[in-house]
């Protein structure tokens, strides 16, 4: 059976999320970094002081202390201590860190402690959760979720800079609870997000998603899951639309299809065994449902993710 718990946990499992956290930037006096377009996601958090974040064709965000940011697919950005600053490159920067630290101007006198991380995931299935993110997210400390979030970022901070025995261990867990609450508090927000994250906060379309991502191989139907919801089927059909922006029973395979692209890169089932831990009664069923939504049969996915030596690592 390849259900698990809920939206949120599924996701993040399946895209294999892998975690570099660091340097971390301490810095004083003027200073702007340029950093270029990057894939996937970026998480950081002020632990002291004060900066600027902008974004390619955005107007400057003020980050105060204890505020924590989340970058989906970014254009390029610029993080600055004073507008002021000419912005330099941020690779060669990086690069001459050391001990986990890059420093700017005399460290008797740095006012900023930036802690940043970033969690780069399987591409054939990344778009599960950078299609529904914005560029930026940003959680002030003083939002509901702002203190939690500000306390990780306090002890992603203090595991970095500390050399003690499993710290990339222990920074990578932090990393994906950082992303889960940062996920949390996006869903939250005023501003509504799209896909799967928008219904995580609606109790009758939230418990519907939940019982097919529990139950993936259930034949559902509409009638069936609108009965958990508590609406009717017209009523729940549009809603589920709306907030999840495609219809329920095209979610549910939209979600048979990445889970069989997982199973199939790391070569764990048979196709006629996936066919039925998927729900389909026949495996030419579920060869016509993959290649309608992936482009392929399976077997040829199977075959190509073989020969893909990153297909290898990604799932190992």
């Amino acid at each position: 059976m390849l259900g698990f718990r809920d939206p949120v946990a599924d996701a993040i499992g399946l895209l294999r999320p892998r975690t570099v956290i660091g340097p971390s930037l301490r810095a004083a006096g003027e200073w702007a970094l340029r950093f270029e377009p990057f894939m996937h996601v970026r998480i950081g958090g002020l632990v002291r002081g004060t900066c600027w974040l902008t974004l390619e064709g955005h107007e400057p965000v003020p980050l105060r202390e204890g505020d924590t940011f989340m970058l989906g697919n970014p254009p390029p950005y610029v993080l600055a201590g004073t507008l002021d600053a000419s912005p330099r490159p941020a690779e060669p920067v990086w690069a001459g860190a050391e001990d986990g630290f890059v420093r700017i101007g005399p460290e008797s006198e740095e006012d900023l402690y930036l802690c940043v991380g970033h969690i780069a995931f399987d591409d054939r299935n990344a778009a599960l959760l950078t299609d529904l993110l914005p560029p930026l997210v940003i959680v002030r400390v003083a939002d509901p979720h702002g203190r939690r979030l500000a306390q990780l970022i306090d002890l992603l901070a203090t595991e970095v800079g500390m050399a003690a025995a499993g710290g990339p261990l222990v920074q990578n867990h932090l990393a994906q609870i950082l992303l889960v609450h940062m996920l949390r508090a996006h869903a939250g927000q005023t501003d509504r997000p799209t896909g799967w994250l928008s219904a995580l906060n609606e109790d009758g379309i939230g418990a519907a998603l939940r019982a097919v991502h529990a139950d993936v191989a259930h034949s559902w139907s509409l009638k069936e899951l609108a009965e958990i919801s508590h609406m009717s089927r017209s009523a729940f059909a549009q809603a589920f639309k709306s907030h999840v922006g495609v219809p329920p029973l095209e979610y549910l395979i939209q979600w048979r299809m990445s889970l069989a692209r997982d199973a199939l890169t790391r070569d764990t089932l048979s196709i006629s065994e996936l066919a039925r831990a998927t729900g389909y009664l026949s495996e030419s069923a579920f060869s016509t449902a993959f290649r309608r939504v992936v482009g392929s049969s399976p077997a040829q996915f199977r075959n190509q993710a073989r020969q893909s030596p990153r297909s290898a690592a990604n799932g190992s």
